[in-house]
């Protein structure tokens, strides 16, 4: 095996770390059974060397069990004290079964360096949530293990969490052990640091590392160096906790690294270091409104309010509802009120509970604000758009869009300019919207001098199927053209996405953060002002032709650009959280003056005055583990799919009828300046470079499986094969693909199991095509080549009937006035689809009167006010689904009644 393959690296650590032990338990009890140490067998004694060169790699960035503990491990294996190395194996890998690694204390053992693992008290596990602690400082060894005593020696057992000290001695090795090791939740510089690592990195991780790390950083003065390390500890994992221990210039130190540190000490501050990091961790671990739900339930009450079901007085005392309560439990009964007081709080009003929360979600999430939704993403959608347009704002908007953001438009009264994203022909779904097709657009409008109308822009990050945007890429550019451009990003299917150093980078939150950083940049700022000097005429003032601007990578002007983004989450289907859990993050420069009013207002209109206390508590919740274990959980959830994707590859039968899409398949190569099909698979590295440089790329813990091969569509595999035959849930499907999506809860077991089923799908395919007749096989044949061939295109928004529309230069239409057109009596009627096809073949304007909604795909194909065309209808005729929200069956399709129009050129 190559050092690459044995070396972990972030997006496997953790599976080949719990591995190498399992494994080492199995073999050390083989080898326990031979008495003869001659009889071992070769192989075995062989892999067991392999997997300890694994740990040796990766416990050098762990507390514990730790380096010294391996170094053991390898002595009593090498003395065949095989008994011995089982009780070591086994302290560990009791650990990991029950999820709870590292007991409390650690106590030296009198016949090796390691430390033994032992129970804070005897027969029981330390319940305390427990973390790791990285010091970063090259000491000697001794000098090491005083520091280490001293920090170890302030914990009491009265103490809220349990940690344990690692020391590293460079910035190579602080980065990597962060990047390694998810349970440190704290580092502490020192300056004696140095900055190569002492190990050999994988390559991969050696390429990121580079990346990452200035070249010149090994020469910087050591307040620099601090501070740069700092600085990538924060870029890296943001939810960590900085402690700076120095004795000289800390006065000095404190003004410049405010941002960066949570507190700087001198190195004989030991017991308010440790009540320091205990105090950090708390910070993240308080969850105010879960809390207060808790506290309520508790507290005895006698309720004489509107809510029967509150300390479950109408549920307990039932005779024909208990069940309810066995099944549910008391403790969500107790937790069930209509009261804001008492620590509760009001969502409407939030100045306590629910105000903390709320204030917790923002900083977790990089936001300047965040608010609560109980209703969804749906609602939370309406209320950011009701927020900000007003009616005769033009938007841009993806027309492939959630249909929250169409009917939410409608209601505002916008007039929508649509956007299409590049279609998926072949697989009947489509991407994004390029950078230049936004561009193109704005420029449009100013040409048409009506660029000052534009007020947003509404775009999906990530898509339902994975697609992935540049999202500071596309603000910078569009603010160069509109410099009080607002941005709406859809990540109802991203919320994870902040909690990953890669990831994070294309969430809304960290570009708006990246772009507050660079409008501040001198060289960033002397960089767009040159920019602008080419690209107006010096003489006129003017701007110089679109196609320059087109083509060149715009910055935006510092000094009038401003910062309005606004992110739509579902926590509830990325993260955890009751359904229909959502939140509203705000990085708006200009929202306490231009914003606050209008979005309270938009929050009334569209929010329960009795929300659901359980959902908020969810949330809170939800954001605690977020800051505490995102960071591990979401490299698992990719990792976990990408060992999907490898398996449907490699193994003959599934490859015969599977094939997980690709980069290649879903990105088109315009918009890619890396090659590689899956990134990730080929390592960090890899990734970030994809993620740094592409237009889009693809979330890699999104698996679109191709079926074409099995003959079986999509709608049928998802019901028929998978819920009906294997209990396998899946949310959409196309007319030749299955969307599988990994998440946060994804097990081991639960990926299994999907292969097995998978083997087993293809085995039964193999067994009917067997059975099949010559007739039969025919048929199959011919409906695989229906799966596997282009349908008709995805149609693209054709446009709005001319008399809801603006003007003939500029393509936006009246969605609003075009809905409530069809509430005045005689004004719609209904066509069947080949009554339809036949108006529309004619050269009839046929106007659709709502919105008609196949899903999949899932977004309107139709809107109020939109010219019905023959690629529409196409469309519509070839789709294999049977669920269309707009369409009555009975009657066909609704519009908007009028004399036939002619259309130019019939």
């Amino acid at each position: 095996m190559k050092l690459d393959d044995e070396y972990p690296t972030p997006s496997n650590v953790w599976r080949l770390r719990t591995d190498a032990w399992e494994y080492l338990g199995y073999a050390a009890k083989q080898l326990h059974g031979i008495t003869d140490p001659t009889q071992a067998e070769n192989g075995l004694i062989s892999e067991v060397r392999r997997q300890l060169r694994v740990l040796e790699a990766v416990e050098t960035y762990w507390a514990v069990p730790g380096s010294a503990y391996v170094a053991a491990l390898r002595a009593r294996i090498e003395e065949n004290d095989h008994a011995a190395a089982l009780a070591l194996v086994e302290a560990v890998t009791r650990g990991f079964a029950r999820f709870d690694p590292e007991p409390e204390d650690h106590a030296a053992d009198q016949d090796s360096p390691a430390r033994v693992l032992e129970p804070a008290r005897p027969g029981a596990p330390d319940p305390r949530p427990r973390f790791e602690v990285l010091v970063i400082d090259d000491m000697s060894e001794t000098l090491r293990e005083d520091v280490v005593a001293e920090m170890l020696r302030q914990r009491r057992n009265t103490d809220a969490f349990a940690y344990d000290v690692n020391v590293v001695p460079s910035l190579e090795d602080a980065l990597i052990a962060v990047l390694l090791n998810p349970t440190i939740q704290a580092c502490i510089l020192r300056p004696g640091f140095s900055v190569p690592t002492r190990h050999r990195p994988s390559d991969d991780l050696r390429k990121y590392l580079d990346a990452l790390i200035d070249p010149g950083v090994a020469v910087f003065p050591p307040r620099e160096r601090i501070l740069r390390l700092a600085d990538l500890l924060k870029e890296l994992r943001p939810e960590l906790d900085l402690y700076l221990v120095a004795d000289v210039s800390i006065e000095e130190l404190a003004g410049s690294s405010s941002r960066r540190f949570n507190r700087l000490f001198r190195r004989a501050e030991s017991m308010e270091l440790h009540l320091s990091l205990l105090r950090g961790v708390a910070e993240r671990f308080k969850t105010p409104f879960f809390d207060a739900v808790q506290h309520h339930s508790r507290k005895p009450a006698a309720v004489f309010h509107a809510l029967p079901i509150s300390r479950g007085g109408s549920v307990v005392n039932s005779r024909w509802i208990k069940d309810m309560g066995e099944f549910y439990g008391l403790n969500l009964l107790h937790a069930e009120t209509s009261a804001t007081s008492g620590g509760l709080d009001s969502l409407l009003d939030p100045r306590s509970s629910i105000k903390g929360a709320q204030e917790l979600a923002a900083r977790a999430f990089g936001a300047r604000r965040t608010y609560f939704v109980t209703n969804g993403t749906s609602t939370a959608n309406k209320i950011v758009h009701q927020s900000i347009v007003a009616p005769g704002d033009v938007v841009i908007a993806d027309r492939n869009c959630h249909k929250s953001h169409h009917y939410a438009l409608m209601l505002a009264g916008a007039q929508v300019a649509y956007v299409d994203a590049y279609p998926l022909d072949e697989y009947s779904f489509y991407g994004a919207v390029p950078l230049k097709t936004l561009k193109g657009m704005l420029l449009d409008y100013r040409r048409a001098g009506r660029l000052d109308e534009v007020k947003m822009v509404t775009l999906t990050n990530c898509t339902f199927d994975g697609i992935v945007y540049d999202v500071q890429r596309v603000m910078e550019e569009c603010l160069a053209i509109k410099p009080d451009l607002v941005f709406l990003w859809d990540e109802a299917w991203f919320a994870f996405a902040g909690f990953h150093p890669i990831y994070r980078r294309r969430t809304a939150m960290a570009a708006a953060g990246a772009l507050e950083a660079n409008f501040k940049d001198p060289e960033y700022i002397a960089r767009a002002k040159a920019q602008r000097e080419a690209l107006f005429d010096p003489e006129t003032g003017q701007p110089v032709d679109d196609q320059a601007w087109l083509s060149t990578r715009l910055l935006p002007d510092p000094e009038t650009a401003r910062l309005r983004v606004y992110a739509t989450q579902s926590t509830h289907k990325t993260l955890t959280s009751l359904r229909q859990g959502s939140m509203i993050h705000v990085f708006d420069q200009d929202f306490s003056h231009l914003n606050e009013v209008t979005f309270r207002e938009a929050y009334m209109t569209h929010t329960s005055t009795s929300p659901n206390y359980q959902i908020l508590a969810s949330l809170d919740i939800g954001r605690r583990q977020a800051e505490l274990e995102g960071y591990e959980l979401v490299q698992r959830q990719a990792y976990l799919a990408q060992s999907v994707a490898r398996m449907v590859a490699r193994h003959p039968l599934l490859k015969k009828y599977f094939r997980v899409l690709n980069t290649h398949d879903l990105i088109p190569e315009e918009f890619r300046t890396t090659r590689r099909p899956m990134p990730l698979q080929d390592g960090i590295a890899a990734m970030d470079e994809a993620w740094r440089t592409d237009e889009f790329v693809v979330d890699p813990s999104r698996l679109t499986l191709h079926i074409g091969r099995t003959g079986v569509d999509g709608d049928t595999f998802k019901h028929k094969y998978l819920m009906d035959l294997h209990g396998i849930q899946v949310n959409k499907t196309s007319r030749n693909t299955v969307l599988f999506m990994t998440n946060i809860g994804t097990s081991r077991s639960s990926v299994a199991y999907l292969i097995d089923v998978l083997v087993k799908l293809a085995e039964r395919f193999e067994r009917e095509r067997a059975d099949l007749s010559p007739l039969a096989l025919e048929a199959r044949t011919e409906k695989i080549a229906a799966l596997i061939g282009t349908p008709p295109p995805l149609p693209d928004f054709s446009r709005f009937a001319d008399r809801f529309r603006s003007d003939g230069q500029t393509i936006d239409g009246d969605i609003r006035a075009a809905y409530f057109t069809t509430y005045k009596t005689g004004s719609c009627g209904y066509l069947m689809p080949h009554q339809l096809a036949d108006r529309v073949l004619a050269g009839d304007e046929v106007v659709s009167a709502g919105f008609v909604t196949p899903y999949p795909p899932g977004f309107p194909i139709l809107v109020p006010g939109q010219v019905v065309t023959k690629e529409i209808l196409s469309y519509m005729e070839a789709l294999d689904t049977r669920e269309i929200h707009g369409f009555d069956p009975n009657l066909g399709y609704r519009i908007i009644n009028e004399l036939p129009v002619r259309t130019a050129g019939a």
